[in-house]
């Protein structure tokens, strides 16, 4: 076909007329703008006369189904096509038939040579278009339904990237993209909050840390019978905040022996079975404000919790603490024992009476041999956050008193654990830390906070060295084995010295140690992010609240305060005149609870 004045050409995808035909084709395109192209540059249509591009769009009734039919395996052209769908060969026509072509749902090919699609070809992709076509309603639905900040139940599903990016375990949203928002988990957790598809109390540290959020459901063995030291004629104490779901030590004292109890944990849970396994890659319990994730099934809790069974089966750490708080005669011993279970504060009551008055004692000695070497005397305000039945409590931590009795003894307990496994070569994972650059004694939480920040962090070492901060030459974590799987392993090297078995060896203790420290970053981190998201969300719910704060450390541009009621830091605008340890009153200016931060106004 050739190319003359007032033919249709195809031009790219579009329609154009001819105006002229030279060295150059001139065309004119929809909307009446003026071309001048190469003669390849266009594919004849139709020869004319075309005066106008807006007469194209009146082709009449299309025949489309009785065309296809009748040219079913067949070849044909675009003037024949034409004519068998309208009937007629007009521009309209023609470009009628090119538009159907370039659709390519019942023809494919070129205007010289068209065939005609096979009919399963036809109806897949009419049902993929049309499918196409219901995504495309329905996303515009979503998205209008975002605009007015709400969401129907089938919208919950498409918010899953959403959450996953919310969660740091997506780094893309096409939703949040489209809402023209950043790509951040600050600004999905926002997003969801405000639509309602999470609560505005909803904590995504746990999941942002990639710690597990529930308890491991896996099978637990009964108790093996075996000889245990009766101790059960002794009492003994599980001293423990209250509400305490996990007692795993408890204290007695006969005559002048310091007794500290332990659930005896490895006697369940056995190197290399599935609860230990999994133990180890979650490293340790996860404690949050709003509930318990723990790192072993909870049979095991309830067969070994401390005072849970009216007798408890323990490994038990037998010492004595002479005059000046050294440790003597240590033994560890299967055992059973009964114990009572106490507050701190039904424990604090009690101090002054027996048997508590001689482990407080002993626990005192102790501490003063410790302070002597140099233990760290920090005492930085520390709080309790809890979450029951919606309401947020945040109570202190007061670390004297019976608190700090129990802390020395289980610290006796875990120097036991290192000395006696030293004695006998079994490899163990000790606590070590090294003294800062300067050794002081801070008065004052200004001089205590910095203090704190000299430190240096503590490690894990197969071979036993100082833990400065606890003034010990040699300490390894014991008390806790139900709570960190670095307890654990120490009781099962423990028992199986005690079983006459071989232990693991020192590259096996040292890469569970090192695994379990991984998983152990996530729950700590996962806990710090959750303490810090609840205290905020109770500054939010009470927006008139005042509290102290303390100077802590003076800055260039921004001093830090503490609030001793929250264990909570802010920043403030540096000024002149505020000193060290001085007391201000503080009052809620803004809370960001999305990006974890909160601002304070100094109220005098």
């Amino acid at each position: 076909m050739s190319v003359a004045a007032d033919s249709l050409v195809l031009y790219k995808i579009h329609p154009a007329r001819v105006v002229s035909v030279g060295e150059k084709i001139e065309i004119e395109l929809e909307g009446g703008q003026s071309k001048r192209v190469r003669p390849k540059d266009v594919t004849p249509l139709h020869p004319g006369p075309l005066k106008r591009l807006a007469d194209l769009h009146e082709p009449g009734a299309a025949q489309l189904e009785e065309a296809w039919e009748l040219l079913e395996g067949a070849e044909t052209d675009l003037k024949e096509l034409a004519e068998l769908m309208f009937d007629d060969f007009t521009p309209a026509s023609a470009w009628a038939v090119w538009r159907l072509l370039d659709e390519g749902l019942y023809f494919q090919g070129t205007p010289e040579a068209i065939q005609p699609r096979p009919r399963k070809a036809i109806e897949q992709d009419r049902a993929e278009r049309e499918a196409k076509v219901r995504a495309e309603q329905e996303w515009a639905g979503f998205m209008a339904r975002l605009g007015e900040g709400r969401i129907i139940d089938d919208d919950r599903p498409r918010l899953g990237e959403v959450e996953r990016l919310a969660n740091q375990q997506g780094e893309h949203s096409r939703i949040l993209k489209a809402l023209e928002l950043p790509e951040t988990p600050q600004a999905a957790h926002r997003l969801l909050v405000s639509l309602g598809y999470w609560p505005p109390e909803h904590n995504p540290y746990p999941a942002r840390s990639n710690a597990a959020i529930t308890d491991p459901a896996l099978p637990v063995p009964a108790l093996a019978d075996e000889e245990r030291l009766d101790l059960t004629h002794l009492p003994a104490f599980a001293i423990d905040d209250e509400g305490n779901q996990d007692p795993d030590d408890a204290v007695s004292i006969d005559g002048g022996r310091i007794w500290v109890h332990v659930a005896d944990v490895a006697a369940l849970v056995a190197p290399d079975g599935e609860p230990d396994r999994e133990a180890r890659a979650r490293g340790a319990n996860l404690y949050l404000p709003e509930g318990i994730v723990n790192m072993l099934p909870a049979a095991v809790t309830h067969q070994l919790g401390l005072g849970l069974q009216e007798t408890s089966p323990a490994l038990s750490f037998g010492v004595a603490v002479d005059d000046e708080g050294r440790l003597a005669d240590i033994e560890i011993r299967p055992s059973w024992i009964r114990a009572q279970r106490l507050t701190y504060a039904e424990a604090e009551a009690r101090l002054a009476e027996a048997p508590l008055a001689a482990l407080n004692a002993a626990a005192e000695r102790y501490r003063a041999r410790r302070q002597a070497a140099g233990a760290a005397g920090i005492d930085l305000p520390e709080v309790s956050v809890r979450v029951q039945d919606g309401e947020i409590i945040i109570r202190p931590i007061d670390r004297h008193g019976s608190r700090a009795m129990v802390t020395d003894l289980m610290l006796m307990a875990g120097e036991a654990a290192a000395v006696w496994c030293g004695e006998r070569g079994i490899p163990i994972p000790h606590a070590t830390q090294p003294p800062p650059d300067s050794i002081q004694h801070p008065a004052g939480m200004a001089g205590m906070y910095a203090y704190r920040r000299q430190f240096k962090p503590s490690r894990t070492s197969i071979e036993p060295g100082p833990h400065f901060g606890l003034g010990l030459d040699a300490y390894a974590r014991a008390t806790s084995p139900l709570r960190r799987y670095a307890d654990l392993l120490v009781h099962q090297q423990v028992r199986a010295a005690l079983r006459g078995e071989e232990p693991l060896t020192a590259e096996q203790v040292s890469a569970r140690a090192g695994e379990a420290d991984q998983g152990g970053i996530a729950v700590r981190r996962a806990e710090r992010q959750s303490n810090q998201h609840w205290k905020l969300l109770y500054l939010k719910r009470h927006k008139g609240w005042q509290g102290e704060g303390v100077v802590v450390e003076l800055g260039e541009r921004k001093d830090t305060v503490m609030m001793p009621e929250l264990a909570l830091e802010t920043k403030l605008r540096a000024k002149s005149d505020l000193r060290l340890d001085q007391r201000l009153t503080l009052g809620v200016a803004d809370v960001d609870l999305y990006d974890l931060d909160a601002r304070f106004r100094v109220l005098g």
